[in-house]
């Protein structure tokens, strides 16, 4: 039987040929180190960049189609909470999947583009300014983490997502209420308490970027295999989408009130 150690291996075929190997030879074998697959490439920031831009570009893909053809809300309530699932398997999972990520996108553009669509027709042009306040607050918020004036520490991470999960609560909550009334608790309506809610809202959203800010350099740090570049792109993915329908809101109350 063939043996399975390369050494042994190795002085076999060199017995077959005729050569008896020297002890200095077998002490040179036996020294060698042991094959090793090799190791998956670590993750670099061109690789969140590249992945977040094709996550970004589905999302504006399926939402110019879905503006295109003025998709119902019905189907945005579908697409929303599809991807809702997904986000939400993808969140507690920890699984980092291209395929899962750029799901996530398509079908939150077609909610985002339907949503749009709904808001442009009631007021022309606030679609492109909520385009350009996402775009700034991804700038200022990307200054404030380099230049380090805010530091991302345990204690901002727990007041961030504890922020987040009281903003969830109450809409839930207003999503209960509003079952009985018209209006909820107010914090989704025209008014003080709509205006708000909504720029607490946004700014939340912002302490999330820095959060995923953070992620990303951590994972470079860490030399992180370079497929969880797909995880952070779904996290920037899922909070500029939260800080774009924000905006969207907060603009569209603001104009509403005039």
């Amino acid at each position: 039987m063939e043996s399975r150690n390369p050494v042994f291996r190795k002085v076999g075929e060199q017995a077959r040929m005729g050569h008896t190997p020297t002890p200095a030879e077998l002490q040179g074998m036996y020294d060698q180190p042991a094959y090793a697959p090799p190791a998956e490439r670590a993750m670099t920031i061109d690789d969140v960049v590249v992945k977040g831009f094709a996550s970004l570009g589905v999302l504006a893909v399926t939402g110019t189609v879905a503006w295109v053809l003025n998709l119902n809300m019905g189907i945005a309530l579908v697409a929303v909470l599809a991807a809702f699932g997904i986000g939400l398997y993808l969140s507690f999972s920890g699984k980092s999947s291209a395929a899962l990520t750029l799901t996530y996108s398509a079908l939150y553009g077609i909610a985002v583009g339907a949503i749009s669509h709904l808001y442009n027709d009631l007021y022309n042009g606030i679609v492109f300014q909520a385009i350009l306040g996402t775009a700034l607050a991804f700038g200022a918020v990307l200054t404030v983490y380099a230049l380090r004036i805010i530091r991302v520490t345990p204690k901002f991470t727990r007041f961030v997502v504890a922020a987040g999960f009281g903003l969830v609560a109450l809409m839930l909550v207003n999503l209960v209420v509003g079952l009985f009334n018209d209006t909820g608790i107010g914090i989704r309506e025209y008014g003080f308490l709509g205006i708000a809610f909504s720029v607490v809202a946004i700014l939340v959203g912002c302490f999330f970027l820095m959060l995923d800010f953070d992620m990303i350099e951590r994972g470079v740090q860490q030399q992180l295999p370079a497929k969880y570049a797909w995880a952070c792109a779904f996290a920037l993915t899922s909070t500029l989408v939260w800080i774009y329908l924000e905006i969207l809101r907060l603009l569209a109350i603001l104009q509403g009130n005039d």
